[in-house]
């Protein structure tokens, strides 16, 4: 790790005028110094002061801090940015990259938070929000900025609870992070730096879903329903409004005044761009020119996608055509190509994955051999292969993470990529898995 330092030398009798260039700075790699000694974070976290004199002073110039420090240098430490300011320090973890999704821009991986909120199939508990916060701010620091919601996530009056939390972390996170980076606001003070782009790029993009409740029969309704979505999160607008499936299977009628509510949603300017949630090929295609129509941007269609589901080639084709990206949910099949669960060990009784993955795992034993020997041979986990290969199709996986454990697991899956052999050796393994993972029930055709 490269540690930076920087001396300010104060004239006993300066009087430079404010804004006047009378500073003389001296950068030196203490890497190659070893006698100079060095300020680390914990040192800023212990004397907040300094940096809040520099911040408060700078409209004054630096000159006039004489009378505050009597000895001539003023010594200021630069620790290693976590944004990469100026390039001062280097970061071990890989940063998740960014990919289009239609008008707009978001990280090459996500986060899904079905599970924030959901007592029935991820036990969860509100004690569990502090651990659920470590992993959200484990996978921002990362670069991860799109988060999967729904107005429906959470069991019963827990119903939003996860775009509660959404909104909730991100004010922390940003609170937190701050604070953190009043270190930094020195070197933007002396160099002119201006991060303005990578803070935008690191912004947080929550696209959440409508469901499409029986009542939710007008334009109007997913236009409240936004606004509902949007005071939960305590936000002005969402970066991508999506319908959470299609009624198209049981309640055609309905299917028009959803479309016509979602694009409504775009034109009251809640949202940057719109979406949709299991949809099949043929669904998305007609979705697609309606939106056209109405001038309204599809940024992502997101389907059940991973090693164990069907029709995969399909919804990544016509994604294409429409010119939006493929949002890969359940990239581990609620957790069975993760290796942690067989038949001996399944999840416990009463959850409804139970029964599902008894069904499933002796089909799908050969396909979880084959991801275990590719992990083996690239050194990584058999989620992070699973993940992998969701983005080398192409698409972006949003795993959930409800503690610190699960999101560096997560995180694992980025800064390589599986190669061309490996993904087809697991391509012709999850051919040949009889029975595949079963598809949601909204999902169309």
């Amino acid at each position: 790790m490269v540690y930076w330092m920087a001396y300010i030398p104060v004239s006993e009798q300066a009087k430079t005028p404010p804004h006047t260039s009378h500073v003389n700075i001296n950068i030196q790699n203490t890497k190659h110094n070893p006698r100079r000694s060095v300020l680390r974070r914990d040192s800023y976290e212990k004397h907040p002061t300094l940096t809040e004199l520099l911040e408060t002073r700078h409209q004054q110039g630096f000159a006039e801090m004489k009378p505050i420090f009597s000895k001539s240098f003023l010594f200021v430490a630069l620790v290693q940015s976590v944004n990469g300011l100026v390039g001062f320090g280097t970061s071990s973890r890989a940063k998740v990259g960014r990919v289009s999704a239609g008008p707009i821009e978001i990280s090459s991986l996500g986060c899904g938070t079905w599970s924030w909120g959901n007592k029935l199939l991820w036990d969860y508990d509100p004690s569990q929000d502090e651990e659920i916060y470590r992993a959200y701010r484990a996978v921002r620091n990362a670069g991860v900025t799109i988060f999967d919601t729904a107005d429906s996530y959470g069991t019963f009056e827990l119903n939003g609870r996860a775009e509660i939390l959404l909104g909730q972390f991100e004010r922390r996170y940003l609170e937190e992070s701050t604070s953190t980076n009043t270190q930094f606001d020195l070197g933007r003070m002396m160099f002119g730096i201006n991060n303005t782009a990578a803070s935008k790029q690191n912004k947080q993009q929550v696209a959440t879903k409508f469901a499409p409740y029986p009542w939710r029969i007008t334009s109007g309704s997913l236009v409240n329903a936004a606004k509902e979505s949007l005071k939960r999160l305590e936000q002005d607008k969402l970066s991508v409004a999506q319908l959470h499936w299609s009624t198209q299977n049981y309640q055609p009628f309905q299917e028009k005044a959803l479309w016509e509510g979602i694009a409504d949603v775009y034109d009251a300017g809640l949202c940057e761009a719109v979406g949709i949630s299991n949809y099949g090929p043929n669904q998305l295609q007609k979705f697609s020119q309606r939106m056209q129509e109405r001038d309204v941007p599809i940024a992502i269609a997101q389907v059940q996608y991973s090693l164990l589901t069907a029709r995969n080639n399909e919804i990544l084709d016509s994604c294409n055509e429409v010119g939006c990206r493929l949002i890969s949910y359940s990239p581990l099949c609620l957790g069975l190509l993760s290796g942690k669960y067989n038949v001996d060990n399944l999840p416990k009784p009463g959850n409804p994955r139970r029964q599902l993955f008894r069904e499933l795992l002796p089909g799908a034993s050969p396909l979880l051999r084959t991801l275990k020997a590719v992990a083996d041979d690239v050194g990584k986990t058999q989620s992070q292969v699973a993940i992998n290969w969701a983005m080398c199709k192409g698409t972006v996986p949003i795993p959930g993470a409800r503690n610190l454990v699960q999101a560096e697991e997560n995180l694992g899956a980025i800064g390589w990529s599986l190669s061309k052999a490996a993904v087809e050796e697991l391509d012709i393994a999850s051919a040949r898995v009889s029975k595949k993972m079963i598809e949601n029930i909204f999902q169309t055709k």
